[in-house]
């Protein structure tokens, strides 16, 4: 084996042929579809299909010959002669050929199908089709017309082989054809297959080394203050040297001592430059493995859908209609388990389309259309998320229909159908088993698979929509996360525990000031885009243990909802974004209720992973139930906490001024002197905002600003910078990094730092 070859050590020749076969069906399908679609090709494109299917053919027939499946063999050799007399310009192979040849690649996919033990009675039960089918590709041998002058094959080596009767026993036929080569490879392309349980503990591993590399920083947040503290040793150490009197040899000790401290601080700082460099290239490498690990859970779009031509051509053909299947975004990279699951949704789509979006031939005609119809298939990334299309250029839907049939199956009245908006009308083809069809075909009825496809999506955290306009056709519209084993999510903390929601399966964030919440019956609600909204306590509905409820002026609001309710439910504060490693939860727990999965912090520290939906049906309950309760401390909360501020300024003037008008609004304060200063306090200190100036020495305000918004920690706080200068590039500079807000000192003479404080971290108590 080559150090380049794919490992398959672990698999039975049977698993190795039929990986064979489903490389080479792949190729089979998509060639002869071409042809067919094609047949004014060039020569070149021509000689190129039909060397690929030669190809594809004898690979098949090797690999049947290595697993001794004689039957196999034959099959492939006498679709193998087909394609060499067609190299040779003795056949040509017309739709009807194709119809014949396919059949003999879905029989291949039957037999691919077969576990071991499934094989031999199969075989034998498939003799006398077995024999049909082998006479049919013959057939077409016989009845090929006379050799053409110029043969289209671009192979001389192959095309000069003749084609040869299939035997009674193919087994025993005499191969007269020298190997085949196999096409030269790119390294980027080859593949190894690898199992899911294989990659999922890749991936949590990869999890597991990014969390370890985040650990690095608290650990040199401890190191940094023990440097601190150790300076401040030293310098109690010099203050007694210097101004008590002690006896020589006390003194003398002292500067022993003083010397050890000096060369165990330089020790420290030299081992914490050390450990900064390493910090850095371990995380680095692991943020790098975690990214390499991930890609490999993609695979490209065209694997899931690979089948769809096929079952295109056949069900149109089916139909009576011409239809083009066109394919865009093919090598769009998809999460496995997404482009799994997409596989159901897309089909129904494709075949409602075929029996009931296209028209016939004829009524396309007389619409002014070309007779062909065509469905667009498009997958690509867009604004962070797999955005896949299912179009059609045919009928589309007929609102005016679909309004009758909500009114006739008694889905809503006819009043209220007249009102209803063309995106409210199309929301009703989601629903199980609704359909608009007049009569249902054996292909597909309008409407019906739909609400799997809505099922799938909103399973997954994403959204499906449809537009369509009479007479021009009909597109459905998937916005999918691109991966479901990382998701973007976020944190808060709810009973003293961290949990977190999915972005893509929330509505909105808010904080909520107390004014804006009001109470109707004892419970509260807020005002959300013109619509009442009830606010629930997130501990209830999770069953979890009260604790003390911290009185505040502004409540943290996660919005959530489903098709039919909404809700608000507040939580002990936000705790920022995070990118979470997807660990599913042991099976032996069952479902557990309105949790889908768990994560770890940066920290190494476990967390839940929200079901929004589940969790939406558990308020639902305890709404119908009457079981939502709120005391009247909770609806009648204020703030009391006082929060923290850090002032990093090098004038003392600015920071005086800054203290005083801070603290005189209840703020706890804080100053740093300079940005290394401010970045060393801020790394172990607890506060809820910074305030910088830019110009200062050793470190400027726009690189603190970045190193708090970069770091793991801490860039969830916000900051404010005020400068000197009211300076355009500043202020971009500054706003680029990650500042909240960019202010003049101006400002002290006015508002507008005091409002900007008090926007970002509401009023202290």
């Amino acid at each position: 084996m080559t150090p380049d070859s794919p490992d398959l050590s672990n698999f039975s020749l049977l698993d190795i042929f039929c990986l064979e076969v489903e490389t080479q069906m792949a190729l089979l399908n998509d060639n002869l579809l071409a042809i067919e679609r094609e047949p004014d090709a060039d020569d070149a494109t021509k000689a190129k299909r039909l060397e690929a299917l030669m190809r594809g053919a004898h690979s098949i027939k090797g690999a049947a010959r290595i697993v001794g499946l004689d039957r196999a063999v034959g099959v492939a050799h006498t679709m193998e002669d087909c394609f060499v007399a067609a190299q040779n310009g003795e056949l040509s192979i017309t739709p009807a050929a194709v119809d014949v040849l396919l059949n003999g690649v879905d029989w291949f996919a039957q037999l691919q199908q077969l576990s071991a033990p499934e094989l031999a009675p199969w075989l034998a039960t498939q003799a006398d089709e077995i024999a049909q089918l082998q006479a049919d590709i013959a057939a077409l041998l016989t009845d090929a017309p006379a050799p053409a002058a110029a043969p289209a094959s671009s192979s001389p080596a192959l095309s000069s082989r003749s084609p040869s009767p299939p035997s009674a026993n193919p087994a025993a036929s005499p191969i007269a054809i020298a190997p085949v080569p196999a096409p030269a490879t790119i390294a980027g392309d080859r593949t190894v297959r690898v199992s899911t349980d294989n990659l999922n503990q890749l991936m949590a591993l990869a999890g597991e080394a990014v969390v370890e590399a985040n650990w690095l920083q608290p650990f040199m947040d401890s190191l940094l203050q023990l440097r601190q503290d150790n300076r401040q040793f030293l310098r109690a150490l010099e203050t007694l040297q210097q101004e008590t009197a002690l006896p020589e040899s006390v003194a003398q000790q002292l500067q022993t001592i003083s010397q050890q401290a000096q060369g165990s601080q330089q020790v420290l700082s030299d081992r914490l430059g050390h450990l900064e460099q390493f910090s850095q290239r371990f995380h680095q490498l692991s943020d790098h493995l975690y990214r390499e690990v991930i890609a490999s859970h993609m695979r490209p779009f065209a694997d899931g859908v690979q089948g769809f031509p096929r079952m295109v051509r056949d069900l149109a053909k089916q139909a009576g209609k011409q239809i083009r299947l066109t394919i865009v975004g093919s090598n769009t990279q998809v999460d496995r388990d997404i482009l799994d699951q997409l596989e159901a949704p897309l089909t129904h789509m494709l075949r409602n389309a075929i029996a009931h979006g296209i028209e016939s031939p004829a009524d396309r005609q007389v619409a002014g259309k070309p007779a062909e119809g065509c469905i667009t298939l498009e997958a690509s990334h867009r604004a962070g998320m797999l955005s896949i299309t299912v179009s059609d250029d045919g009928s589309g839907i007929d609102q005016a229909q679909l309004r009758r049939s909500i009114v006739q199956k008694g889905l809503t009245t006819a009043a209220l159908a007249a009102q209803l908006s063309d995106s409210e009308l199309l929301e009703f083809l989601f629903l199980p088993g609704f359909s608009t069809a007049s009569q249902i075909s054996e292909i597909a009825g309008r409407g019906v698979g739909l609400d799997i496809a809505k099922s799938m999506v909103q399973k997954v955290g994403g959204l499906l929509r449809v537009s369509s306009k009479l007479g021009q056709g009909t597109r459905f519209h998937f916005q999918l996360p691109l991966t479901l084993s990382v998701i973007r999510a976020l944190l808060v903390e709810i009973a003293g525990e961290p949990y977190a929601f999915g972005l893509t399966r929330i509505d909105q964030v808010l904080m909520v000031p107390q004014a804006d919440v009001q109470v109707s019956e004892n419970h509260p609600y807020i005002v959300v885009d013109d619509a009442n909204v009830s606010l629930v306590a997130a501990p209830q509905v999770l069953e979890l243990p009260e604790t003390a409820t911290p009185e505040r002026s502004r409540w943290p609001v996660v919005i959530l909802s489903d098709q039919t309710h909404r809700y608000g439910l507040v939580v002990d504060r936000f705790l920022g974004e995070r990118d979470l490693v997807v660990r599913p939860l042991d099976p032996r727990l069952g479902k557990v209720p309105d949790i889908s999965a768990a994560a770890l912090t940066e920290d190494g520290l476990p967390l839940l992973i929200i079901d929004v939906a589940d969790l939406v049906r558990s308020i639902d309950q305890l709404v119908s139930g009457g079981q939502l309760q709120w005391s009247q401390q909770s609806v009648n909360a204020t703030a009391t906490r006082q929060q923290r501020i850090l002032v990093v300024d090098d004038s003392i003037t600015v920071r005086e001024m800054e203290r005083k008008l801070l603290q005189n609004q209840g703020y706890h304060v804080d100053v740093a002197v300079n940005g290394m200063e401010g970045w060393n306090t801020v790394r172990t200190g607890d506060y809820d905002l910074v305030i910088s100036d830019i110009d200062m020495p050793r470190m400027n305000g726009i690189e603190l600003v970045r190193k708090i918004k970069t770091h793991p920690q801490l860039h969830t706080v916000p900051v404010i910078i005020v400068s000197y200068k009211d300076c355009q590039a500043d202020q971009l500079a500054g706003l680029e990094v990650g500042a909240d807000y960019y202010l003049t000192k101006s400002s002290f003479h006015d508002n507008s730092l005091l409002d900007a404080v008090t926007d970002l971290i509401g009023v202290s108590g």
